[in-house]
Parts: C-alpha cells; structure tokens; sequence
C-alpha cells in the first residue's frame, strides 16, 4: 500500500513523502495496473464512423475547409473595421511595387506579378486560417521559379533570323519567349498547387518540421545572395545572359564583371537614388515604428516619382534606360495550363512547394502565437494549394507569405484577412484601371525595390557567431545551407541541407553522452558522478545512463559504452579466469609428477606451491582480443570444485540500465541487451532496467524480449527502486554464505 504525505519542513519548502514497496513490472502488470477492456473494432466499423454523414460532422468539415466561415459572421464592424480597412490599403499600396519587381524575378513580363498578387490574395481570405499574414510574390519563391523559367526556355532557343534587303542578322524575340517563359511558370504553379493540396488532404503538415529554422535561415540568406546577384545587371543597365543551375551565381557575377564597361550611368544613378531613398525611409520606419500610425510608403512613392520622371524626361528613348514596358489593361481569360511541361518541372516543383508552405507555416506561427491563436498546419497547406492550383489557370506563378508585407499589415492595425481582401482590390484597381500608368517605370528602380528588400534577410548573417556560442551542429546546418544554395543553386541546396540535418540526427544518436550515475544524498535523484560532486556511487552497484534510444545503428555502440563506462567486461574476466585455471591446472600437475621424485624434488614442489599461490597472470593482449562464446570459455575451465574456490570476478554484483531517455527500440536492440544480461549472467553479475515507459514496455513485449531468461521482475519503475532491490538481493547473498560458513566451522 503506497502512503503520499505532503507537507512542508521546518523552512517551509513543500515536501512530500512516499511510502510503498519495491515494484518491480511483473508485480506492475500482475496486481497494480490492468488494463481497461476494450473491444477491438473491426476495419469495416472504423471505415463507417470515418465516412459517417451528419448535420454536425457536415458542419465540422465544412468550417475547418473555410475558415472564414467561423469568424465572419461574428466580425465586430466598429472594433475591426477600420483598422482593416487602414491595412489592407497600405499593404495592397506596397503590394504593386513588389508584385512588379518579383516578375522580374520569376522571368515573366511585369504585368504577371500583379495577377499574382490579386487572385492567390483573395483566395486566402476564404481558406486561410491565419489573420494576419500576407499571402502573395516573394523574392525566393520568385527566384526559384525563375531558374525553372530560364532553364526550360532560355534565349538561345527564341533567336530568329531577320532578313533586311540582302543582309540578315539575329534578333532575340523576346516576345515569344516570355509567352514560353509564362508557360512554364503557369505549369510549375499549377503541379505546386497539386502537390500542396494533396500533402494536405492527406494531413502531411508536419513534413515542414524537417526544414529546422538554421536550414531555412541559411538557404533564404543564400536566396538573398541570388536575388542580389540577378539584380546587378538592372542596377547597372547592362546586358548580360540569365543563368540557371550550380555555380549560376559564380557565371552571373563573372558575366556583369565582364560587361561593366558598358554600365548605363543614368540607369545607375537613378537605381543608387532610389536605393539611398528606399533605405532611409525604411530606417525611418524602423526608428519611428511607435509613433507612427501608418509606415511611410517609401516603395510606393518612389515608383510613382520613378515613373512620372522617366515619363517627362523620357529617360528611354534619350538614355536608353530600359523600362517595364507594356502593361495590359484588365484581367486576362482563364487558360488551362501546359501540361506536356510537367514531366520536366516535377522535381522543382516539389521543392518549391515544401519550401513555400514552410516560410508561410513558420510566419503563420510567430503571428498566431504573438496573438494569441492557432494556425492549423494542414489547413494551410490546403490554403497553399488552393491558392496556387486555381490561380494559375489565370496566369499567375507561385505565393507564399511575404515577411516585409505581414509586419506591414499587422503593423498597420489589422486584425483579419479582410486587409488581406482589401489589398488584392487595390492591386485589381491598378490592373484594370491604371496599369498603363507605369509602362514607363524604370526597371534599375524595381531592381532598387528588390535590393533594399533583401536587408532584413542579409540581417540573418548575425546567425552565425550565435550559434557558435550555442549550437556548433545547428551552425553546420546553416552554413552548409547557404554554401550549397550559392554555389549549387537553390534546388541542388536545398536537397543537400536537407540529407545534411538528416546525417547531424544520425550523428548525434551514434555519438550519445554516457555517463554513471550517482544517488545525491538523502533523494531519489540520480546525477552524473563524474560532474557533481555529492552524486555518490553504491558499492558493487554501477548505473549507466546514455541519452539516446537503442536501434540497429548504435546497438553496438551502446554496449561498448556500458563496458568501458562501468568497467566491467565479461569477455576479458573470463578471459583472466580462463589463463588462472590453466596455470593451476599446470602446478597441480607438476605437483603429482614430482611427488614420488627425491626430497630435493618434493621440495622445490613445495617452494613452487607457495609462489603459485601468491601470484596471478593476468591475460596477455591478444588473448583478450577473442571474442568466443562464454559457455565455449567455460568449457576450458576447471572442475566446478576448482572454481568454487576462486574469488569472485568483480566487485559490481549489480548493473542497472536507465531507459528513462529510451524512447523506441528495435529487434536489434532488444537481441543485444538480451545478450549483454545473459553475458553478464554467466560472471555473476545482475542486469536490471530502470525506468521504461509503457509504450516502450509494450514494445519489448512485441518483441518477445521477456522470454524465460529475462523477466519482468529485472525491469523496475524507478532507479531508486532497481537500486533497492540489488541491495536487498546482496545482503540476502550475504546472510546465505555467512549461515554456510558457520555450518562448516561448527
């Protein structure tokens, strides 16, 4: 019977004490716990209450596919309203300039990051669940899709011959490239879309966790080196090839390097311009971000000034300062997208599909917990898919959330996704309306736009000396992250990070800390012996502890630990007692041989004796190197009278295995701590386990570990309890042989 008595000591530091047995599993499982009865249902009855149909479940289904559903008809006008309304104009306002300067990113004429910040934007309002980011172009996702653009429909294959009188020369046309260009962009977005509505039908949302915050943190820095590198030739008005796979970045820069000679001055001073303009106005808003009511639209005017400039000093047709060029007015019809593309993009098509749900997954969060809600990982996956799936039978290529513009609209006072609604309605206002307007702006400015975009993420550098300070293996990840996004393209990168974080995790189960553990005085806890000093060891009783679970890769490991760290190996004890025996073996013989031999014989004997008798050999290097059974060892030994009178092989009688951090083990697992406790066994030592789980209880039980020789009563709850039980069990040992010893002398 257990007795909990809670109370405080005389310094009134809560307390409490227990009173009960030593338990050990059999006695658990047998009188203390039993399980409930349940009776198993078959796979029919479970496909029933899966495709049951209610009023209520219809509802549930419906509400968590539309979210929207669960707080518009509760939107509180006069609380909300306004702020919304303040935010989704400010956001859709800095939604133009980047839907624009991101096309460019994307390989496609302008005009296509506007469609693609209209639709997928009030998409998201219906299916998305959170309030507060802003669905839309992203530099990165931009770029990836771009090197797709490039590679399935570079420039080399739209050269046309013009004939003019009896000479002939080669021209670019870049119009039916950029209709290829579209093409492909519409077909990767699309099978994005698929890919993400299918990973969240089938509730894969949790696939994110394996891009860890270093590895997307150093692969969105090697992004930022790209789409800094792209924009060089804009800034500079040179004209130079767009590259696409490994080294890219290396050609790109080598490339602008080679042409800078022919750098457009005008073009250049009016990118430095609004590159100096941009950033301090985004110092501005930074530094004054609490006394400001809304953020200064630096991007907005600066493509307004931009474009009124170039206009009236018409700065491409004088200085040959390249421009967006024709803008269509109003939205194009729906088109079914090229699906003959798809065999060719299916690869990139998976990645940018992972990475795009990630960044909006892990912006949802930090805004949901800042605010006190949930995001649903899988819902948003479905948002993702949606979004993209529908929007790119109306030419738009992929989105995600943008960081830049969710602290704008969470910043500006928005509260729900109607910012979010009200900001693609400015964005379809300019398409259908105005989008002539900025047919003069100057590309080297949405260059400078980009630019000034990409310091947030260049701030991420400030990464590594931290995690040197904390984490040398998260370090690894990142750097390997963004050397491999760099120099192997962002594809190739982002598959080599993550076989790289999937090694660290098989590093770091292969090379666990092992240590001994100790009881602190007068508790039940059980510290390192080596690192504290009150953590103090139970004579003949050796506790080891490791930090990892026990599978097929680090078996062996784990128990070439357990015998270095408790010192106890049975192979070279026995080994020691094999060479005894046989040394004893050769006096004894000896001794017959000479007993009938002359007195000075049986003398030398007698002086043999006595040295035999004093001295032990210990094994020699190479015998300890054999590794044959322990019942072939014992088969060499001696008579089992001649062992009786041997000391015993070491002073640990008792050895316990805390499986407190075990969390699963497999068939190779389990067969080798079965060996060790029966090799422990035949040395005279006892192997017990300490705190096991139920479910990893459960598990050995599957795996038939209690098979006879091993039994339930060696596994305990507790260490404390474990320890317990190999004392008493030692001094019951201990009163047997005194009671036999005493029985001889009388």
């Amino acid at each position: 019977m257990d007795h909990v008595t809670p109370g405080q000591d005389v310094s009134g530091s809560l307390m409490y004490r227990v009173e009960r047995p030593v338990y050990h599993e059999g006695y658990i499982q047998t009188q203390l716990l039993h399980r409930k009865e349940r009776t198993p249902k078959s796979i029919s009855q479970r496909l029933k209450e899966q495709l049951r149909c209610s009023s209520e479940r219809a509802r549930s289904i419906l509400f968590s596919f539309l979210p929207i559903l669960t707080w518009l008809p509760s939107y509180p006008v006069r609380e909300y309203l306004f702020g919304d309304v303040v935010s989704g104009i400010s956001t859709g306002v800095m939604q133009l300039p980047q839907g624009l300067a991101y096309a460019m990113l994307a390989a496609v004429p302008p005009v296509y990051g506007l469609y693609s910040s209209f639709y997928p934007v009030l998409l998201y309002t219906f299916f998305g669940t959170s309030r507060h980011i802003s669905i839309g172009t992203f530099a990165v996702i931009s770029l990836m899709i771009g090197g797709v653009t490039v590679r399935e429909a570079p420039d080399s294959m739209f050269y046309v011959q013009v004939l003019n009188g009896t000479n002939s020369s080669t021209v670019l046309d870049t119009e039916a490239r950029d209709a290829r260009r579209v093409q492909v962009a519409v077909a990767v977005t699309c099978i994005v879309g698929i890919i993400q509505l299918v990973l969240g039908l089938l509730r894969f949302g949790f696939v994110a966790i394996y891009l860890t915050e270093p590895l997307v943190r150093g692969f969105t820095t090697a992004a930022s080196v790209h789409v800094f590198i792209s924009q060089l030739k804009y800034l500079l008005g040179v004209k130079t090839s767009r590259f696409s796979g490994p080294l890219s970045a290396v050609y790109s820069v080598v490339a602008v390097l080679k042409d800078i000679a022919s750098t457009n001055i005008a073009t250049l001073v009016v990118g430095l311009v609004c590159i100096v303009f941009l950033y301090g106005v985004k110092d501005i808003n930074d530094r004054f971000k609490k006394k400001l009511p809304v953020p200064i639209p630096g991007e907005i005017i600066v493509v307004i000034v931009s474009t009124g400039v170039s206009y009236g000093m018409q700065l491409y047709e004088n200085y040959n300062v390249d421009v967006v060029g024709t803008i269509p007015t109003g939205l194009l019809p729906p088109v079914v997208p090229d699906f003959s593309i798809i065999p060719n993009v299916i690869t990139d098509a998976v990645a940018i599909a992972i990475v795009a749900f990630s960044m909006g997954i892990s912006l949802a969060k930090i805004f949901a917990l800042k605010h006190g809600y949930r995001v649903e990982g899988n819902q948003e996956l479905i948002a993702l898919g949606v979004c993209n799936l529908t929007s790119s039978f109306f030419h738009t290529f992929v989105v995600t959330s943008s960081m830049s513009r969710s602290l704008v609209q969470e910043s500006t006072g928005g509260k729900t996704q109607i910012a979010g609604l009200l900001a693609s309605l400015v964005v379809l206002l300019v398409v259908v309306a105005i989008g002539f307007v900025f047919e003069p702006l100057p590309q080297t400015v949405l260059a400078a736009v980009i630019m000034v975009n990409l310091v947030g993420m260049f701030k991420q550098l400030k990464d590594i000396p931290a995690l040197w300070r904390t984490s040398k293996i998260e370090l690894a990840i990142w750097l390997v992250s963004f050397v491999a996004s760099v120099l192997l393209g962002l594809d190739y990168g982002l598959l080599v990070a993550i076989g790289f974080t999937i090694l660290t995790v098989i590093y770091r189960t292969q090379s666990p800390k092992s240590i001994i553990l100790g009881q602190i005085p007068d508790t039940g806890l059980y510290c390192d012996v080596e690192e504290y000093e009150e953590a103090t060891e139970y004579r003949g009783i050796k506790i080891f502890h490791t930090n990892t679970s026990i599978y097929f890769a680090n078996s062996e490991l784990y128990v070439s630990a357990l015998k270095e760290k408790t010192g106890v190996d049975p192979t070279l004890l026995l080994a020691a007692r094999k060479s005894r025996l046989r040394k004893e073996k050769k006096r004894r013989k000896e001794k017959e041989a000479r007993e009938q031999g002359t007195p000075q014989e049986r003398k030398a004997v007698v002086k043999l004796d006595v040295e035999m008798g004093v001295t032990h050999e210990l094994v020699g290097e190479a015998e300890l190197q054999k590794n044959g059974h322990i019942a072939e060892v014992l088969a060499d030994s001696d008579s089992e009278e001649t062992c009786s009178f041997l000391e015993p092989l070491s002073s640990v009688h008792s050895i316990i295995l805390d499986f407190t951090p075990v969390n699963f083990i497999d068939s190779v697992g389990a067969k080798a701590i079965k060996s060790v406790i029966k090799e422990y066994a035949e040395i005279d030592v006892h192997v017990f386990l300490a705190g096991c789980s139920r479910n990893l209880l459960e598990l050995l039980r599957t795996l038939n570990f209690f098979d006879g020789k091993v039994t339930p009563e060696q596994v305990f709850p507790t260490i404390h309890d474990a320890v317990l039980h190999c004392q008493h069990q030692e001094a019951h040992l201990s009163d047997q042989q005194e009671g036999g010893v005493g029985g001889v002398a009388e």
